[in-house]
């Protein structure tokens, strides 16, 4: 397990050299000239539409578990990916982002305001056009495994939950669209919790974004079954965890959620500085993690004075300016 030092950090990619961007909740972005996109994964953590705090290598550790998931799941879902040009970044094709968030979820879990246990708490029993019976427990596996989408506040608002009925009736996608990403996220999904379950976890949830490209293809966009779009529960500890109401042992940003719920309401309050062994316990989770899904060994990469100046030098080739 590498060393975390906390100052190697990166907070940002804000590149003038490059052309276009987009400054998103995680990643900055650069449209080029020749119709591709660079998206480059900060060491942001974002939870309940805001920006947390700054996660040594997490950035690494996102892109390159998205790259064995990618490479793992394309014969089921073709993605935007077209090369990794530096180990925090994407060259992958420009696409249309479609306006629905597609939320899959095995379990009543999350914590959330559009979490289906934190309805299910409040009394919800009709949820995402789901009906779900009355005696289930926090953490409890559903019958199947269901969709639960959610609006894309593209403008940094809050998502806002979704049926399959408002999305085709209000003409956010086709029926032929929805039809083809709700069967590929539930084909995708039941991929991840069986690779999962092989490596001894079980992928609780998790979302996918897709986007149309030039041609009108339906491709996978963004990340796929890392902790920052997913959840993940180590089996072994899950009986147990269950059995006692506690919340199962994870992979995944409950770790930060769980420790603000613990001391603010983040939707109404203002939401106190991470501490920094926090962070560090933060960092470790996400190595952790990347090791356990992939059985490979993380290589921090340290070359360069700083993470941005690594990244600024692999993507020179791009400059336009």
């Amino acid at each position: 397990m590498p060393k975390i030092d906390l100052s190697r950090t990166l907070p940002h990619a804000r590149i003038p050299e490059l052309p276009d961007p987009y400054f998103g909740k995680v990643r900055d972005c650069y449209d080029l000239p020749d119709g591709t996109r660079l998206l480059i994964s900060s060491d942001r953590i974002s939870a309940f539409d805001l920006n947390l705090a700054v996660i040594p290598w997490k950035g690494q550790v996102l892109t390159q578990l998205a790259r064995y998931w990618f490479e793992k799941t394309s014969d089921i879902a073709p993605n935007h990916v077209i090369s990794y040009p530096d180990p925090n970044v994407v060259l992958g094709k420009k696409l249309t982002i479609l306006p629905v968030e597609i939320v899959v979820r095995g379990y009543l879990a999350g914590t959330t305001s559009t979490s289906i246990l934190t309805q299910y708490n409040k009394g919800a029993r009709s949820m995402y056009g789901h009906a779900l019976p009355d005696g289930l427990k926090p953490n409890q596996a559903l019958p199947q495994a269901i969709i639960t989408p959610t609006s894309k506040a593209f403008d940094g608002g809050h998502d806002e939950p979704l049926t399959a009925a408002d999305i085709i009736a209000t003409g956010l996608l086709t029926k032929a669209q929805w039809d083809e990403v709700s069967e590929k996220a539930l084909a995708l999904f039941a991929r991840g919790q069986k690779m999962a379950a092989d490596r001894g976890l079980i992928l609780v949830d998790t979302k996918y974004e897709f986007g149309t490209d030039a041609e009108g293809n339906i491709l996978l966009a963004d990340e796929i079954h890392t902790p920052d779009s997913s959840r993940y529960w180590i089996a072994e500890g899950y009986p147990k965890a269950f059995e006692n109401g506690d919340r199962p042992p994870s992979f995944d940003k409950d770790v930060i959620r769980s420790w603000v719920v613990a001391r603010c309401d983040p939707y109404k309050d203002k939401v106190p500085d991470i501490p920094p062994d926090m962070i560090e316990k933060t960092a470790l989770v996400y190595i952790d993690a990347f090791e356990a899904i992939t059985g490979q060994t993380f290589v921090p990469d340290t070359s360069c004075a700083t993470v941005l100046d690594r990244i600024r030098t692999n993507l020179t080739p791009f400059f336009t300016t």
